[in-house]
């Protein structure tokens, strides 16, 4: 077996070497029980540029991948559940794979994709209880500095307040001493994303934050603070800057949806207005007027 799939390797690695004798032809590099796998087929998925070590690898691991697969459709095309009519799904998943490849070609091409800003805002107030919190956001401020940090005490009282003169103060000295420095007061970001920025061992981290706004702490190498100007609990309505993404993406979503709709009330018309729709029984087998 193995010299056999060595030989198989070599027709494969080698096969840019030498020229088809008829593009129409396919060369056969192995068989099971009627079912041929083409060299062809190997080249069509190989990976571009790769060394002939690698491509002997792949070649390898495609041919026994495909062994496999063969072996088991063979054996669950014997051992098939009475009653399961296998052409009639293949029939219906075609037609819904043409219809459905149809659908996404005709939407790209006659359907914008941008919605203002203004259209987004009034869906979003229109719609606010369909976009509630599954978990905590806040807005704030965060740093962390080394223990051995110049004027900590500083950095004590500056984090705590929100005045402009104070944040400037916080964004120069992170220049030169903080590790890490956010500034969030203008956005909303997960809780559990700011939490995992500093050691906080709180068996209710979500309630300790809302009832602690200012948080300091430290560990054997740094100082955290961080400062909490805001915080929205879960089933609380999702801030529009926030939502702005599920907002668009639903919009979308209906567009499209009402977009579909409209294509198929249209071909029905047409198929109507044609003639092209021919009733012969209802579902009571009783013949229609």
């Amino acid at each position: 077996m193995r010299i056999f799939l060595a030989g198989l390797l070599l027709l494969f690695v080698c096969s840019g070497c030498r020229d088809a004798q008829n593009d129409k032809e396919r060369t056969p590099l192995l068989e099971v029980d009627g079912y041929f796998l083409y060299k062809e087929e190997i080249d069509a998925v190989r990976p571009a540029n790769q060394s002939s070590e690698d491509s002997i690898r792949f070649a390898e691991e495609y041919i026994h991948n495909w062994l496999e697969e063969t072996l088991l459709f063979e054996k669950a095309q014997s051992n098939i559940p009475d009653g399961v009519d296998i052409e009639q799904m293949v029939t219906d998943y075609r037609k819904a794979l043409i219809t459905h490849i149809y659908q996404q070609a005709l939407i790209v091409q006659q359907l914008p994709s941008e919605i203002s800003e203004e259209a987004l805002n009034d869906y979003y107030e229109q719609n606010k209880k369909l976009f509630r919190l599954e978990q905590p956001l806040i807005q704030g401020l965060f740093m962390k500095v080394p223990l051995n940090a110049p004027q900590i005490g500083d950095v004590r009282r500056w984090y705590k307040t929100f005045t402009r003169d104070a944040v400037e103060l916080l964004e120069k000295y992170s220049y030169r001493n903080a590790v890490r420095y956010e500034y969030f007061y203008d956005k909303w970001l997960p809780l559990n994303e700011v939490l995992n920025m500093l050691p906080l061992e709180e068996p209710n981290a979500e309630q300790y934050v809302d009832n602690n706004r200012h948080i300091e702490r430290k560990d054997t190498a740094f100082y955290y603070f961080l400062n909490v100007s805001d915080i929205l609990l879960p089933g609380e309505i999702k801030p529009f800057p926030y939502a702005r993404g599920e907002v668009k993406d639903m919009m979308l979503n209906l567009r499209k949806v009402e977009f579909m709709q409209q294509v198929k009330a249209d071909l029905y018309e047409q198929a109507v207005k044609r003639k092209r729709i021919k009733y012969y029984i209802d579902a009571q087998n009783e013949k229609v007027d």
